[in-house]
């Protein structure tokens, strides 16, 4: 389904990036600043099920909680001023790339792996991808999926931002964009 009818403006943001990038915490800064809703799909699965994630899937398993990611990717993508926070394995559907690449800003927030490793720390207790890995084993994970997150319309390096200075750098990029590529009056 695609959403012709948005102008650039309207267009809701969808981050994508490995998990712990900052997607939901950037997300929730430029939502404030654009003045738009902020929408964690991760949260949003959680609030339907009545469970956290890790129980997600242990009981009812990964491809239940994938189904209902596209399901609710898909609802909030067709509509307009949202920031969408997905998941670090949403876009590695071609379904859900597809979807999010038709109807909305696709925002790559990207991360080295020397920058990203000083995290796992407070990562690693409630990812259940990262339970039991290695760490040559995350490192894989994280280059394998590099190559999904390459789809996008802008890529963000974050590793020397903070939060917030992402947030601010990320919201006048948008605005001068926005600028930019606005209709001229004839």
């Amino acid at each position: 389904m695609r959403n012709f009818g948005l102008s650039i403006r309207e267009k809701s943001i969808v981050c994508i990036g490995f998990m712990g990038v900052g997607k939901t915490t950037v997300g929730k800064l430029l939502a404030q600043k654009l003045y738009r809703n902020f929408v964690d799909i991760d949260a949003e699965i959680e609030k339907e099920f009545a469970m956290p994630i890790p129980q997600i899937f242990e009981h009812y398993g990964e491809q239940v909680f994938r189904a209902k990611e596209k399901e609710l990717i898909e609802k909030y993508s067709q509509q307009p001023l949202n920031i969408i926070s997905v998941g670090g394995g949403a876009f590695l559907q071609k379904e859900i790339q597809d979807i999010c690449m038709n109807n909305c800003i696709v925002l790559f927030l990207d991360i080295s792996w020397e920058s990203w490793k000083d995290r796992i720390h407070i990562l690693t207790d409630n990812r259940p991808l990262l339970k039991g890995r290695s760490l040559e084993d995350i490192k894989s994970l994280f280059l394998e999926r590099q190559n999904s997150y390459s789809l996008n319309h802008s890529k963000f390096q974050i590793d020397n931002f903070k939060a917030e200075e992402a947030a601010d750098y990320l919201a006048d990029a948008l605005k001068l964009s926005w600028e930019i590529h606005a209709p001229q009056p004839k």
